[in-house]
């Protein structure tokens, strides 16, 4: 008996078990045909003798005609035993392929999530690198970048831009008094005035302490800056409520303008620092200074 052809498809992918499978089933379907066309031709030889007289056929040739049909049956059989065996193998890896795909999809699921999560943590940790972790304001690092960037502009645009250096008076009192839980609670409504009343495009940054810096970029003129500047006294002394109390704290506030004050970030914010300065010595509740003249900036 012919057998098909051995193929080791023990470490063949299922789609090669089926290929196989396939190309069996046709050799099995060309001895089925071939064995179709032998009985079609011993049946044509029984007609031709009965036509030539002969009836019946001698022992010896009946017995060779089922033999030899017999076994091609037989071999066809075994053919397509094999046949199914491979299919099922195919089918099988088959089925351990879905396994594995639906597996790596899970593990990859997994990855995509590890991967969302670590992207979070980086934009978290660098939010915390370039913001104050109390206020939630963005950090000297922070504001000086942006500074840097407004100059830029404005050399190309030919703006102005306006540096306001904020320091609390009465806040030291506050926080000795009244302990650090009070005074991080008025640093943190300072913050949230600040923020609340300044544009997208202008920075407010806590320098430290009860320091702050207030960016303002394209004021358009002298009389905005002190209005913003009036502006934001107002809103900082305004009594405060922490756990039962109202605190009052005033800002002593210095200008500095680009770039008649400065033509760098730090230029900028050392001539800011020196009129607040001139500022607080007045001691006068919202006033502030303006390229070293004092001027009173109460509402």
């Amino acid at each position: 008996m012919t057998s098909l052809r051995a193929e080791n498809t023990g470490g063949a992918d299922a789609p090669d078990a089926l290929d196989l499978a396939l190309e069996q089933s046709n050799e099995v379907k060309a001895k089925v045909e071939t064995c179709a066309e032998d009985l079609a031709t011993a049946n044509e030889g029984v007609k031709e003798q009965i036509a030539g007289g002969t009836t019946l056929l001698s022992a010896h040739e009946t017995l060779l005609v089922g033999t030899t049909v017999e076994s091609k049956v037989q071999e066809c059989a075994d053919d397509l035993h094999e046949v199914t065996e491979t299919l099922a193998r195919g089918i099988e890896e088959l089925a351990q392929t879905e396994i594995a795909l639906t597996e790596s999809r899970e593990v990859l699921a997994d990855t995509q999530a590890a991967l969302a999560i670590s992207r979070e943590d980086e934009r978290a940790a660098r939010r915390r690198a370039l913001h104050d972790s109390m206020t939630g304001l963005p950090n000297r690092d922070l504001f000086d970048d942006r500074l840097s960037h407004a100059i830029a502009l404005a050399q190309r645009h030919d703006w102005t831009l306006a540096v306001m250096f904020l320091d609390l008076d009465g806040f030291k009192k506050i926080n000795d008094t009244y302990g650090h839980a009070a005074g991080d609670a008025v640093l943190k409504e300072v913050a949230r005035r600040l923020s609340l009343h300044s544009r997208d495009e202008d920075t407010v940054c806590r320098n430290g302490g009860d320091e702050f810096l207030y960016l303002v970029v394209n004021p358009q003129g002298k009389e905005n800056i002190e209005r913003i500047a009036r502006l934001v006294s107002t809103n900082v002394a305004s009594p405060i409520a922490v756990g039962g109390r109202q605190f009052v704290v005033n800002a002593s506030i210095g200008i500095s303008v680009y770039p008649v004050d400065g033509a760098t970030g730090d230029e900028l914010v050392k001539s800011a620092d020196t009129a607040m300065y001139r500022a607080k010595k007045h001691a006068s509740s919202g006033v502030f200074v303006d390229r070293g003249e004092t001027e009173s900036a109460s509402a």
